[in-house]
């Protein structure tokens, strides 16, 4: 899953980039609203994540043309704003939610994941393909039963083709959720962690569950 995060100071950006990635994100960072509106309108981004008081262009600012062009990404407002009238303002500019500085981290990871989870039919967190198991929340993977160890990256794309399971989800898609936003798609990195992921969800069973689709992509399914 790919978050934009648009926070002009520093440390606060850092300190959540660090978080998230801990957490199996991808996350793109602007310190400014120009370069966010830029990254926002040319990038596929799962959720954002926007500071009120930026540099050249305001958070609501930004919110509100983004709606306008019919951007619905998920938008989760974190600001030094408080007030009740501030709150509103964030909402009624097109944000999803509106979270106060300072913030604990623990509180943020869960309203990003239950924005995520707004959409979908299934709000525990828990991905099943089969006999595969993806928690979301506690970030590990079980087939029948049998814990799997899996990488960040390897639990990024797992997640990503879980999400889309039984559609066919091409290499610039795969990339553009799932990657930074200066990966190079014509690399061959993405077949090498399918076939890492392979290894490791079907191997040692007797049906596959990830696919290859011969010049579209791939697909996560159960024949």
């Amino acid at each position: 899953m790919r978050i934009l995060l648009v926070e002009d100071e520093i440390k606060i950006a850092n300190f959540i980039e660090r978080g998230l990635k801990e957490e199996n994100y991808v996350v793109d960072v602007a310190t400014d609203g120009e370069k966010a509106m830029f990254l926002a309108e040319i990038n596929p981004y799962d959720l954002i994540i926007l500071d009120v008081m930026l540099p050249h262009i305001d958070g609501i600012t930004i919110c509100r043309e983004l709606r306008k062009k019919k951007i619905n990404v998920p938008i989760l407002m974190l600001t030094a704003k408080n007030q009740v009238r501030d709150k509103v303002l964030g909402l009624n500019s097109g944000a999803d939610d509106y979270l106060a500085k300072p913030f604990d981290f623990e509180e943020l990871s869960a309203r990003i994941g239950a924005l995520l989870r707004r959409n979908r039919d299934d709000k525990t967190g828990i991905l099943k393909i089969g006999d595969l198991e993806l928690d979301q929340l506690r970030h590990n993977v079980k087939r029948a039963g049998k814990e799997i160890q899996l990488s960040s990256k390897e639990f990024a794309l797992l997640e990503y083709l879980m999400l889309n399971a039984n559609h066919v989800v091409t290499r610039t898609t795969i990339s553009e959720h799932v990657w930074h936003e200066d990966f190079d798609s014509f690399t061959n990195v993405i077949d090498v962690f399918i076939s890492f992921l392979r290894n490791k969800i079907d191997k040692d069973f007797k049906k596959p569950l990830i696919h290859t689709i011969h010049g579209k992509g791939y697909t996560i399914r159960e024949e």
